[in-house]
């Protein structure tokens, strides 16, 4: 993949000024491309290779096509020109030759600019070197590119600018799209499985009194007319729930949540869930539509039950299903039925180094001995079941355990994928739940649930047995595509504010002497403008700006350190 680095050129850099002064000859000419509003597109590049794929070399297909997309490529040899346009569905290359075009659109088309969008009218014919082409007969510029397309050099080394700016990382790097269109396709499935199975999508409101439901900080915000405080949703549970007593037995919604929380690889502060609950069914019954679903996902997306995954084999045909007490067990050796009180617990924790947990439970330290021995250890896809009560405020306690809760997680490749419980239906117990949270608030755990007396009328009403389930689509598509960042799978994700820093335009080093194709390799070695070099070594400066030009393999001629003295002794 090509890294996109330094693509906003100043305002005055030579290659914008002469891409304006271009656009202001074809206005001055009544030739406005931003006048145009349509284009008789019919025809795609791999569309047109898939179905002349048997089309022997030097052939015409006897097809006229009409396709439109961003110039990738132009080589001007003469009278005849070849070049690449990129569509929708992929590149073709365009033959372009001044007697089939004519002589004044073949002048235009050689004034044309890497990244121009155009339109093209033309044969479609396969090359003696075996490629499929289009032989233009009418070309149309529908957009004026005004900045250069990321060059080799510029293409390398700043992944945050590909986050930042991800329209030219699209535009750049065609897999980056494939990734999102992978995504699309996932959610597609989704949809489509849970249909099948009579789930009906519905919307809940984004905007909510408080924070209810999960164990998260929220954004806070301010509603005008009301005069009140909101907050994001940190979740969409509760209002799904409150569905399921209004009599709809199988609802999701495939919903954005919001939390103020911090950023990493594996987290952003807003992301995408599927959440959905199925009314008279447990927890057993979710881990079965998980691993159905799943499996299908596998052979629908990546084409097998076995994928690869960040270096390991990942086999969605085989699910491990574990209780927290047996995982931790397995994993470090300790014995929760060995823990007769609290205390017990605490000894433990202190003896194999596990952090207590702001109130140390018996169940709280259990959870934190899965942290500590088991989750790095789940890379095959596993679900771990019966959680302690004290952290599973929402979910059933288990009939001949309530100490437990009938919840589960699955894990693969060492990350939580999605979480699920029967769903707690007695309103005396969710108050009693409620109320413990708030307790955990009033002694410092500002993630703690608040009380929803309106959910809990709710329940009073009754709720049937019901189970539900989180899928976090983020990480599923990070999972399907292979990709190791949540960056990688949001289009636009969420960033620091953008450090400036300041800049001296390509004219001004050129001033000195200096080609401008070495600017960004000198911008690149830290001297961003002419000042930054005035006390230079030149030796030094000379191996900085030679060694860049090496490491990229950007093939450009270097100055000698003679050359590099000359630039120096010429800033005032």
């Amino acid at each position: 993949m090509e890294e996109i680095k330094n693509t906003t050129a100043p305002a005055d850099s030579e290659q914008v000024q002469v891409r304006r002064q271009k656009l202001a000859d074809l206005r001055a000419a009544g030739c406005d491309p931003f006048a145009i509003t349509k284009f008789p597109q019919d025809a795609y590049s791999a569309d047109l290779k898939a179905e002349y794929a048997s089309l022997p070399n030097e052939a015409d297909a006897g097809r006229t096509a009409a396709l439109a997309g961003r110039m990738m490529s132009k080589r001007v040899m003469g009278k005849a020109s070849f070049a690449h346009l990129r569509d929708d569905k992929g590149d073709i290359q365009l033959y372009v030759r001044r007697d089939e075009l004519g002589e004044e659109a073949y002048a235009a088309f050689k004034k044309l600019d890497v990244g121009d969008i155009i339109g093209v009218r033309g044969e479609v014919f396969r090359t003696k070197t075996g490629e499929l082409s289009l032989r233009v007969t009418e070309l149309t510029l529908l957009a004026k590119s005004l900045r250069p397309l990321p060059e080799k050099f510029h293409g390398l080394t700043d992944t945050e600018m590909r986050y930042r700016q991800r329209y030219v990382d699209l535009i750049a790097n065609p897999e980056v799209k494939d990734t999102f269109v992978k995504r699309s396709r996932i959610l597609k499935e989704i949809r489509a499985y849970l249909d099948e199975k009579g789930f009906l999508e519905v919307d809940t409101p984004i905007l909510t009194p408080f924070e209810i439901g999960a164990s998260a900080r929220p954004f806070i915000t301010h509603h005008n007319t009301l005069n009140m405080d909101m907050v994001l949703r940190i979740e969409t549970e509760l209002y799904l729930k409150r569905l399921v007593v209004g009599g709809m037995d199988r609802v999701y919604e495939v919903g954005r949540i919001f939390r103020n929380e911090g950023m990493d690889p594996k987290h952003n502060p807003e992301f995408t869930t599927i959440e959905l609950y199925q009314a008279f069914t447990d927890y057993h019954g979710m881990m079965d539509l998980v691993e159905e679903l799943y499996k299908r996902l596998a052979e629908k997306i990546c084409g097998s039950l076995v994928i690869t995954y960040q270096g390991n084999q990942i086999d969605m045909g085989h699910w491990e299903r574990l209780t927290m007490v047996e995982a931790v067990k397995k994993y470090s050796g300790v014995d929760y039925h060995d823990w007769k009180t609290d205390s017990d617990a605490i000894a433990a924790a202190k003896a194999h180094n596990v952090d207590l947990p702001e109130v140390p439970t018996r169940g709280s330290i259990l959870a934190a001995f899965f942290d500590a021995f088991v989750e790095d250890k789940l890379i095959q896809p596993t679900f771990i079941y019966d959680y302690p009560v004290e952290i599973s405020p929402l979910a059933k306690r288990k009939p001949n355990d309530p100490a437990f809760t009938e919840r589960f997680e699955y894990f693969i490749d060492c990350t939580e994928y999605g979480n699920a419980f029967s769903e707690l239906n007695d309103p005396i117990d969710q108050r009693h739940r409620f109320e413990y949270q708030e307790y955990l608030r009033e002694a410092g755990d500002d993630e703690a649930n608040m009380i929803d007396e309106d959910f809990l009328t709710a329940l009073e009403y009754g709720m049937p047995p019901t189970s539900g389930m989180g899928i976090g689509m983020d990480r599923l598509t990070m999972l399907m595509t292979g990709q190791s960042t949540i960056q990688e799978v949001l289009f636009f994700p969420q960033m620091r504010p953008e450090k400036v820093v300041p800049k001296d335009s390509a004219s001004k080093f050129m001033e000195l002497g200096i080609a401008e194709e070495w600017v960004p390799v000198i911008q690149k070695a830290g001297y961003n403008q002419v000042a930054d070099m005035k006390e230079v070594n030149p030796q030094k400066f000379h191996q900085d700006i030679c060694g860049i030009n090496k490491k990229y393999k950007l093939e450009l001629t270097n100055p000698s350190v003679n050359d590099v003295a000359e630039w120096i002794q010429k800033i005032k």
